[in-house]
């Protein structure tokens, strides 16, 4: 029995830290805002493995998106925010802000608008995760 109990210990023991579930309370924010053809920050830089909240908020009156598809991929994604990520894209109506939770994956990542013409009026960006 004791044996087994000291088994069972030192298996959790050594299950790395990824595996355990993220802190969502203690997360950072990171704040970004969707203009009309724009993003600020234009270049988003996160922690790898670190859980973060993605605050997007457009402040236009029309409606944008904020696509970054490997990204999500990537990312793990908060179980309850999953359904705001459709297809690597969240979409946001004129003035809607949405709160993304996840935790990155390193890499770099293309981000941009996907409504038309909005990227090649400059509604593109990067994410870096390191």
């Amino acid at each position: 029995m004791r044996l087994s109990l000291t088994l069972a210990f030192l298996t959790l023991a050594a299950a790395p830290a990824a595996a355990q579930a993220p802190d969502w309370a203690h997360a950072q924010r990171v704040d970004v805002t969707l203009a009309n053809f724009s993003y600020a920050p234009a270049t988003i830089r996160l922690k790898a493995g670190q859980p973060v909240v993605l605050h997007l908020v457009n402040s236009a009156s029309g409606g944008h998106d904020f696509t970054a598809v490997q990204f999500f991929d990537a990312a793990a994604i908060r179980p309850q925010d999953r359904n705001k990520v459709e297809e690597g894209e969240v979409e946001l109506a004129g003035h809607e802000s949405a709160d993304i939770a996840l935790v990155p994956k390193a890499g770099r990542y293309p981000l941009k608008c996907s409504h038309s013409f909005h990227k090649m009026f400059g509604m593109s960006g990067e994410i870096v995760v390191q």
